[in-house]
């Protein structure tokens, strides 16, 4: 954790001259397009992985004609296709996992009072009014109009215009690739979570609403990313 504050504070100190109080949260911003950058090849691989996925599904349908009868030998028979042509139906959970460990560390980072046994100073950064280290609950306290309430607004704005982007891009795609086999639906619940997937940038306003601001800002940039990164992958 302590090296982990070491960087952000040294990032926050190069960009100062550009963004004055704000440098820390620019930094935050600047680390999530690293972290992004890092996970983009992995990105790539899972376009590849879908639309190879995509191509599968006439030998699929000649598979489930084949063995529509018996639910088993045709989950066995999908599962085997993919394996012979190297393609995970799950391949593209892995960019979002990846992600997971540098969100938990911004949320511990600006949740904890001490860093390497001495006072936290992150905690007294901010984005305009609103310190990095408070929640929208604590910006609440000074109204909906003041300088923190107005941040976590425009930050709303944002994940609410994303998730709508987000959700008319997954509904095009789902729309353009055939549905998935009724074999390929049992493994490991992805039927499911093809069906819920198109929702899932809306549960970011939760998440913004309830982590620290400099974890929301990690959230948002990191949406927002990903947004633009699968309109131009699977366009």
């Amino acid at each position: 954790m302590s090296v982990f504050a070491h960087l952000v504070e040294l990032l926050a100190d190069l960009l100062q001259p550009l963004f004055g109080a704000s440098a820390a949260a620019a930094a935050i911003v600047l680390f999530t397009a690293l972290v992004r950058l890092l996970v983009h090849p992995l990105s790539r691989a899972a376009a590849r992985g879908q639309k190879a996925r995509t191509a599968l599904q006439p030998k699929i349908a000649e598979l489930r004609k084949k063995h529509g009868k018996n639910p088993e030998k045709l989950q066995r028979a999908v599962l085997e296709l993919h394996a012979e042509e190297k393609v995970s139906p799950l391949a593209g959970c892995l960019p979002g996992l990846l992600q997971v460990p540098a969100f938990f560390l911004l949320y511990h980072l600006f949740s904890s009072e001490t860093i390497g046994g001495r006072a936290n100073a992150l905690l007294g950064h901010e984005l305009f009014a609103a310190p990095l280290g408070e929640r929208w609950v604590d910006a609440l306290q000074g109204g909906l109009l003041d300088g923190a309430g107005l941040v976590y607004a425009g930050l709303f704005v944002v994940v609410a215009g994303v998730a709508v982007f987000s959700y008319r891009l997954s509904k095009r795609m789902m729309a353009a690739s055939p549905a998935l086999p009724a074999g390929e639906q049992q493994v490991a619940g992805l039927g499911a979570v093809t069906k819920v997937m198109p929702f899932m940038s809306f549960f970011t306003l939760v998440t913004v609403a309830v982590v620290p601001l400099a974890a929301a800002l990690y959230v948002v940039t990191s949406t927002t990313w990903s947004a633009v990164e699968r309109a131009v992958l699977y366009r």
